[in-house]
């Protein structure tokens, strides 16, 4: 880990940590050392690397610098008060940031909520089920935005009005996949997007594992809500450990593969999250009351009621709430519409 000085923010310091990582001879373990050497980076970039380099990296700071404003991003350094201590505990904390949004959305308790980019009903609902509890309840979720549980964890934390964190293994202003661009906007008009990668940075091979293992240092629980055996959300949850962080799991299916890493996990002693409940304890907050949702008419309320006893294809509603198979549906359709039902595409009508 670097012996960073942390001092008050300075935008000739955050300049300068940028232009001494864009030094071509300094890696992460030369940039440890001069910082260790010279306390700062500016000191290192006057005293420790020729003048000539020296200039050259601070016009490609600049330039980097003009280029993130002109995309509405900001420089974070790993000197600033304001950088995130819990990414000081790692071995290779990013020594910059590029962030876009409003910082104060990093409040604890963080929690990160990941899981494989091919997910099922089951994951998409406990997903959804999960992270509106934590959000109501006041966690900050922190994801990859990737497709699949990343992007179902991100819109349930904002539907709810909850704080949500977006760490990308791009630029901070480029949205990926590029089907996300607008759920993209959404995380930097109403939370937060977190990128160590420079402006306009498109992945690289190892720009994932790199972002992994950012979400793991942010977060003192990590969640996974399915992953199979070759998964990045696994990545994310060895990083976590290796920190001494809680992890859960929520266990699936014996015979779906989006599930078997999750239940191995589980069976090698991560905690498991049989509820709601139990993500909740473990993220150290207090259950809060879900809202009861606005039913119009005593149809609407004796279908709510019949669902309490768990989801039903349509013809078990309609005996549960003795309603005729017409007058249901047409509920059914109101509900769904207003968010309140969600129908499945094996023909389950479940509350949301």
């Amino acid at each position: 880990m670097s012996d960073v000085l942390i001092r008050s923010s300075s935008p000739d310091e955050r300049r300068a940590t940028l232009a001494l990582t864009l030094v071509p001879s300094v890696g992460r373990v030369a940039y440890d050392n001069l910082i260790a050497t010279f306390c700062d980076a500016s000191h290192a970039l006057d005293a420790g690397v020729p003048s000539t380099v020296s200039r050259d990296a601070y016009a490609r700071a600049d330039r980097m610098i003009e280029r993130g404003a002109t995309r509405g991003l900001q420089l974070v350094a790993e000197s600033d008060v304001d950088y995130p201590g819990t990414l000081r505990e790692l071995p290779d904390p990013p020594p910059i940031l590029w962030r876009w949004g409003a910082w104060d959305v990093l409040q604890e308790p963080i929690v990160a909520v990941v899981g494989t980019r091919r997910a099922t009903s089951y994951g998409h609902r406990m997903t959804r089920e999960i992270v509106s509890a934590l959000a109501r309840g006041g966690a900050t979720i922190v994801s990859g935005m990737a497709l699949g549980i990343d992007a179902v964890a991100h819109k349930a934390a904002l539907d709810v009005g909850g704080r949500t964190v977006a760490v990308l293994g791009t630029g901070a202003d480029v949205a990926y996949p590029r089907a996300h661009v607008a759920l993209h906007r959404e995380i930097a008009s109403r939370g937060l997007v977190l990128s160590e990668l420079p402006p306009g940075a498109r992945s690289h091979g190892g720009s994932f594992p790199m972002r992994n293992r950012i979400i793991a240092a942010l977060a003192r629980l990590t969640l996974v809500i399915e992953a199979p055996m070759a998964s990045g959300a696994l990545i994310t949850a060895r990083r976590a450990e290796e920190l001494g962080r809680d992890v859960g799991m929520v266990p699936g299916p014996i015979d779906s593969p989006q599930s078997q890493g999750t239940n191995e996990y589980i069976r090698d002693g991560a905690h498991p999250i049989t509820c709601v409940a139990d993500a909740v304890m473990l993220a150290g907050l207090q259950p809060q009351p879900r809202a009861k949702p606005a039913l119009t008419d005593e149809t609407e309320v004796r279908l709510w009621t019949a669902l309490s006893d768990g989801p039903a294809n349509l013809d078990e509603l309609c005996t549960r709430a003795a309603l005729p198979v017409a007058q249901c549906l047409s509920a059914v359709t109101r509900l769904e519409l207003r968010g309140v039902v969600e129908c499945a595409l094996t023909g389950e009508i479940r509350r949301r």
